[in-house]
């Protein structure tokens, strides 16, 4: 029994949502979102409260069943506040630019790192060592994040690298000399 794909989901009134067999389309102020539900589930809009159904019981089902909840969820979510990932850079000489549609990362490599913005996204450096991803859609702010931070992880030693804002890195101590 799926507990998350239970709860109804309230729709906000600045969002417009259509359900047409399986595609969900939500419609905000930030913009548009498309999602192609499962045949094993289905949706119902009734008094602007949407609902998930599965057609048996399985537990796969079930659990497809609370996915897509919380997929629909947060595209009303994205297409009302929008999403963000803040990145925290750390080292000596390591630092960040954004020029036009291009991220430009210097992290102590022979040559900068350089991004294309993808398009929905608004990548922000406020700071030499502060990278902020904006946009809708929660998967894809998530995953450009996550390529920034994959060029460098934080080290455990001397903990340069790129890392979440807030994420914590266990330091670890060097090796000692014995006598």
């Amino acid at each position: 029994m799926s507990r998350v794909g239970k709860k109804p989901i309230d729709i906000p009134k600045n969002v417009k949502l259509s359900i047409d067999h399986q595609d969900v389309l939500v419609e905000g102020p930030k913009g548009k979102l498309h999602f192609k539900m499962s045949l094993r589930v289905k949706a119902a809009l009734k008094d602007d409260r949407l609902t998930f159904d599965r057609l048996t019981n399985q537990k796969s089902d079930g659990a497809l069943q609370g996915t897509t909840r919380s997929v629909v969820a947060n595209m009303i979510k994205g297409v009302t506040d929008g999403f963000s990932k803040e990145l925290a850079i750390e080292g000596v000489g390591f630092k960040a630019l954004v020029q036009g549609k291009q991220l430009n990362l210097l992290l102590g490599f022979t040559h900068p790192v350089i991004f294309d913005v993808p398009e929905g996204l608004v990548v922000e450096a406020p700071k030499p060592t502060q990278v902020l991803v904006k946009g809708i859609d929660k998967v894809q702010v998530g995953h450009f994040a996550a390529k920034i931070r994959k060029v460098y992880p934080a080290e455990p030693y001397k903990g340069k690298g790129v890392r979440y804002l807030g994420e914590i890195v266990r330091r670890k101590a060097g090796k000692t000399v014995t006598k």
